[in-house]
């Protein structure tokens, strides 16, 4: 079932870059980074905590996927993969998707730290 102000509930295929059972591979409409993929679930779930564990695994086999498609195009020297979980986590579009964000050398000052980066200051543990 769709929401009708859902972003990923009708995506085109233009978009898509894989498509299995529960969760299909699109390309970002505002990419952090050239390549940036997002793994999201066809049913309409907000969370992980929300998915079946049939869900959570075609999301996780997607990352290997999202990889290999990122390649066909892009030289990334790492990768950020990650999943924002409510609001207060930086959630905007309540439907679960997992970020597969290509990482390229000096695309940052200092990348160390990476998602730890999502709280000021907490980045750098040193």
């Amino acid at each position: 079932m769709s929401e009708p102000s859902c972003p990923f509930c009708d995506v085109g295929e233009d978009r898509t870059f894989f498509s299995g059972h529960t969760a299909v591979g699109i390309w970002d409409a505002y990419p952090a980074s050239p390549g940036h993929a997002l793994l999201v679930t066809r049913r309409h779930v907000e969370t992980w905590f929300d998915a079946t564990p049939e869900e959570q695994a075609e999301l996780i086999s997607g990352i290997a996927r999202a990889k290999t498609a990122i390649e066909q195009e892009h030289q990334p020297a790492g990768y950020n993969i990650g999943i924002n979980i409510g609001a207060a986590a930086g959630q905007t579009v309540f439907h679960l998707h997992v970020h597969v964000i290509p990482r390229y050398e000096q695309d940052v000052a200092d990348p160390r730290g990476g998602v730890r980066h999502a709280l000021p200051g907490k980045g750098n543990y040193l």
